[in-house]
């Protein structure tokens, strides 16, 4: 098979992956919450379970009316959504899916790669919010880069913790020297980069940036429509490369039970992710929204102290080793 033929398979396979998982994480949360909280409309679009409740939301958002404010900078103010969604498109091309191979672009660098292009996720939230001409909007942006800042440091100290511990940068290299002890021994830094992930992507109890009783709706405020539904989708896939990233780095990605990883391994990397995201929707209804102090205080007295625990641990374990 020709190389350039190859490559474009690849990359027509993330694409439809990209479109098509966050969207199963959208119907998830959809139902996840409906039977946490007691929902009963999540449950009636369609003949079966509400089964139609994400194309019942897909048809609101298209015949939505798109607002673009008279103050607005238009340009930045429309390039802000496609922005949001590119980056973690990018991502996905470097996450292995299972062995022999079986990823888009595999990089011996991809975990640096990977830290790189996932804080670029901020710059559209502070598009949009500067774009909107909206006080509220300008405010939740704001908000948001601040919270960045702040769990970017646990967020890449946490990852580096594993990749010194697997000797490699290379997200299948880490996958491969993973063992399952390592699901004890880099315990607080799993905890500490699934969280500060969380606070990436701002979702609940990280989501300061979009506090309704607030800011309305913080940066989001003057989204209307599909541009609105662009940074819903980007949402979702914040969540499914949070829960990949988690997967490939402390829960062994492909490698499952009873030998079968080389004709398994994608699934048990489906499984591991989708276990991981039905957390964070989890976590979206069990935990109610930190306020801005205690979230700074959360990293900083937190998350912070415990990745470099981590990470001096690792070493030690390297040097003793």
């Amino acid at each position: 098979m020709p190389v350039w033929l190859e490559l474009a398979i690849r990359v027509l396979a993330i694409l439809v992956a990209f479109l098509t998982l966050p969207l199963i994480i959208g119907q998830t949360e959809h139902k996840v919450m409906a039977h946490m909280q007691g929902r009963l409309g999540p449950m009636y679009a369609g003949a079966y379970h509400g089964w139609a409740q994400l194309v019942a939301d897909g048809v609101k958002f298209v015949q939505k009316e798109d607002v673009t404010p008279r103050a607005a900078d238009r340009a930045v103010f429309r390039l802000a959504p496609v922005v949001s969604v590119l980056p973690y498109l990018v991502v996905l091309l470097v996450i292995p899916l299972g062995p022999r191979g079986l990823v888009a672009q595999p990089l011996d660098i991809g975990l640096f790669f990977v830290l790189a292009i996932v804080g670029v996720g901020v710059v559209a939230v502070l598009m949009a919010a500067w774009a909107s001409a909206n006080k509220y909007a300008l405010l939740g942006g704001l908000r948001a880069a601040a919270q960045l800042l702040a769990y970017e440091l646990p967020f890449v100290l946490a990852a580096a913790s594993v990749a010194m511990a697997a000797g490699t940068l290379s997200l299948p290299g880490i996958v491969n020297a993973w063992q399952p002890w390592w699901l004890l021994w880099q315990l607080p830094a799993m905890f500490v980069f699934f969280t500060a992930g969380l606070a990436e992507i701002r979702r609940p109890p990280f989501d300061m940036p979009v506090a309704d009783s607030e800011l309305v709706f913080g940066y989001l405020t003057e989204y209307t429509g599909l541009r609105f539904a662009f940074f819903l989708l980007a949402e979702y896939a914040g969540i499914l490369v949070v829960a990949a990233l988690t997967t490939v780095l402390f829960l062994g990605g492909w490698r499952g039970p009873f030998g079968l990883d080389a004709e398994l391994g994608w699934l048990w990397t489906l499984i591991k992710v989708f276990a991981v995201a039905f957390v964070i929707i989890w976590l979206r209804v069990a935990y109610p929204r930190l306020r801005e102090d205690q979230l700074q205080r959360f990293c900083w007295l937190g998350l912070v102290p415990l990745a470099l625990f981590q990470l001096v641990l690792t070493a030690a374990v390297k040097v003793a080793t």
